[in-house]
């Protein structure tokens, strides 16, 4: 596929995400802080994909948390807690890198504990890796949590939440993308 067609297949895309009917953001009414909350790996996508789609969004009217302006230590902040539990959608964009990052793996354990308890929206993005990885664990999806196997040997209950919630994530409806 061409340039000119990825990008037209992109674009695409990402109107598809933000021409639902209603797409103005409502999400005070409803007792939402944010419409849509995104979840990515930086090193993979923050300046091309993510950064698109952002740019989408937001121009579509659409109150979207992304997190640039939080400051990164050990743990996940509180936050970035309440920002995920604050939203209506996650929109989860899964790339090479996201397993490997534990920030990312926290951040997905959260928000599929408030698809469950919060009947939050979560919408996966398979950005250039295959459901199949997320959902067995295999290829870099396999290699990273078995890095985290070996880092969290004192806390195995973590890379078991982890592991379940990539399993769950990768079973929901959302979009594959395998170029862009």
């Amino acid at each position: 596929m061409g340039s000119r067609a990825r990008q037209s297949h992109r674009l695409e895309f990402m109107d598809s995400i933000t021409t639902e009917e209603g797409s103005s953001s409502s999400s005070s009414t409803d007792g939402w802080k944010y419409d849509v909350f995104l979840s990515f790996r930086g090193e993979d996508t923050r300046y091309s994909f993510t950064d698109h789609l952002h740019s989408s969004l937001v121009r579509k009217g659409i109150h979207t948390f992304i997190d640039d302006g939080l400051v990164r230590g050990e743990e996940i902040s509180q936050a970035l807690l309440k920002a995920i539990e604050g939203s209506m959608i996650s929109l989860i964009i899964f790339s090479e890198n996201y397993a490997s990052s534990k920030w990312c793996l926290d951040e997905l354990a959260h928000i599929m504990q408030c698809k469950k308890s919060n009947q939050q929206m979560v919408i996966p993005i398979f950005y250039k890796v295959h459901p199949s990885d997320l959902r067995h664990q295999t290829g870099c999806f396999g290699k990273a949590l078995a890095s985290h196997e070996c880092n969290f040997k004192d806390d195995p209950e973590k890379v078991i939440r982890w592991k379940a919630a990539l399993t769950e994530a990768a079973n929901l409806s959302g979009w594959h993308l395998t170029s862009g």
